[in-house]
């Protein structure tokens, strides 16, 4: 399995694209093995990444190693702060 980050390149939201950029910057930092998917590209990357969140309305960025969900950046910040990163990604 690989972690998998669902964002947008063109989000026009400040804090998604922080938060994005953030779980991209722990994840290298961290040297885990992740797969970019960008929403943007396909609308069936946008209704996986809604499928696996079960959300219907869920924004950028979401997390899943596989296809199992992990979280949205809320829930891998707190995870950072809390030290479970690892526990969160389900490595």
């Amino acid at each position: 399995m690989s972690i998998k980050v669902f964002y947008s390149s063109v989000s026009g939201s400040l804090e998604i694209k922080k938060g994005q950029q953030k779980i991209f910057d722990v994840l290298n930092s961290k040297k885990i093995n992740h797969e970019a998917l960008d929403i943007t590209q396909e609308t069936k990357t946008k209704d996986l990444m809604r499928e696996l969140a079960g959300n219907p309305t869920a924004l950028p960025p979401q997390i899943c190693n596989g296809n199992n969900y992990c979280g949205d950046y809320k829930a891998f910040e707190n995870a950072i702060e809390e030290d479970t990163l690892e526990s969160f990604l389900k490595l």
